[in-house]
């Protein structure tokens, strides 16, 4: 009876799970020993982030550069000074502009305070709205121009140190990344070899198939997501220039880069558009939305099913799904995140499904072959 037990599959999974909780409870009682690992990840982990994007998105370049029978490392070179002048080509184009509209926004903000404040005013004569006291509202929130400024002031004053430590830390950041980015791209064709020298020789070849499949997937949806983000900054900019809005750059550029995330995304950047609209006037309030509704449809009909939708062939709800879970674990990181994530895994789950039915076919199909 006794070795029924021990061999038992309940006894098994039993301790399996009661060695798992000991140690989970372990590691709670010693997080001294992990919390410099904890800080070497995290210092770590945007740098890295943000050199595998990259190293994703020019990779595919760096081998149509080697078929042209032009070396690594002069191909890196190539898309370096491609990069880096574009980049700098950006900050002296957009940055300037961007400020300056940020600027005038800033300095428009007490009159779009007062044209909001009108408008409220405006709405609380409708007779059904008689009843709520405006005035004893604005007061109790402490929603004054003053009262604002100098809640900000005090919260620059009192985070000055967080801001030098930030400014520091995207300072080492943008040093480390171009390093990061140059191994990458010249060692980055050599780790497929290494990894199959882990393996046995039977799943050699399975291996490869499938990191090259994971990295087909994520180049496709980095370079997809980079090109809809484009087209929907410059589009919802050409919009605005169109109907005549205030600080249509600044609010394209938002919009574009609220796009990089699914569904989502468009609402976000909207916001700030509808803001500004509403001190304007009823008339540039319905412009923006067709505008925004004109460029949405044929970033949603034409543009993301060919450039992402073909290589992802992700659901809506599913994506729905994801953006709410992920936005809810990890914020707008996971938000960004949770969609090459979800189709990585995808792309593992079904190549492990297609080999797993190849060979239950195999094991059907050989004893038959065998019969006749």
């Amino acid at each position: 009876m006794f070795d029924q037990i021990r061999h038992s599959r309940l006894m098994f999974w039993s301790l399996e799970l009661l060695i798992v909780a000991t140690l989970i409870y372990m590691c709670t009682k010693i997080s001294f020993v992990f919390s410099p690992l904890g800080t070497f990840v995290a210092t770590l982990f945007i740098p890295i982030l943000v050199s595998g994007f990259l190293f994703y998105l020019f990779n595919p370049l760096i081998k149509l550069l080697g078929h042209l029978k032009i070396s690594r490392s002069w191909a890196i070179l190539i898309v370096f000074l491609i990069f880096f002048g574009g980049l700098t080509l950006i900050i002296w184009a957009v940055i300037p502009n961007l400020i300056s509209q940020i600027t005038q926004l800033l300095g428009n903000l007490p009159a779009v305070a007062k044209d909001m404040e009108h408008l409220a005013n405006d709405l609380m004569k409708n007779p059904l709205l008689k009843q709520v006291d405006l005035d004893k509202a604005i007061t109790d929130m402490n929603l004054s121009f003053s009262s604002i400024m100098q809640s900000l002031l005090k919260y620059f004053t009192s985070s000055i140190g967080s801001v030098v430590g930030t400014v520091t830390s995207v300072a080492v950041t943008a040093i480390t990344i171009p390093v990061m980015l140059f191994y990458m791209l010249k060692d980055g064709h050599r780790l497929i070899p290494n990894v199959q020298r882990l393996l046995p020789n039977k799943y050699r070849a399975e291996a490869t198939d499938l990191l090259l499949k994971m990295g087909d997937t994520i180049s496709s949806y980095i370079a997809g997501q980079l090109i809809e983000c484009l087209f929907v900054g410059i589009f919802t900019f050409l919009g605005y220039l169109l109907i005549g809005m205030p600080y249509s750059f600044l609010l394209g550029f938002i919009a574009g880069l609220c796009n990089i995330m699914p569904y989502v995304g468009p609402y976000i950047g909207i916001a700030p558009a509808l803001i500004i609209a509403v001190t304007v006037s009823p008339m540039m309030i319905v412009l923006v939305v067709v505008v925004v509704v004109v460029v949405q449809q044929i970033d949603g009909n034409f543009v993301y099913p060919n450039v992402i939708g073909r290589t992802l062939a992700i659901h809506p709800l599913t994506i729905i799904i994801l953006l709410l879970v992920a936005g809810n674990i990890a914020g707008l990181l996971g938000m960004i995140l949770a969609i090459p994530f979800y189709a990585i895994v995808k792309t593992v789950v079904q190549y492990f499904w297609g080999i797993y039915q190849l060979r239950e076919q195999a094991k059907i199909t050989v004893p038959v072959a065998k019969d006749k």
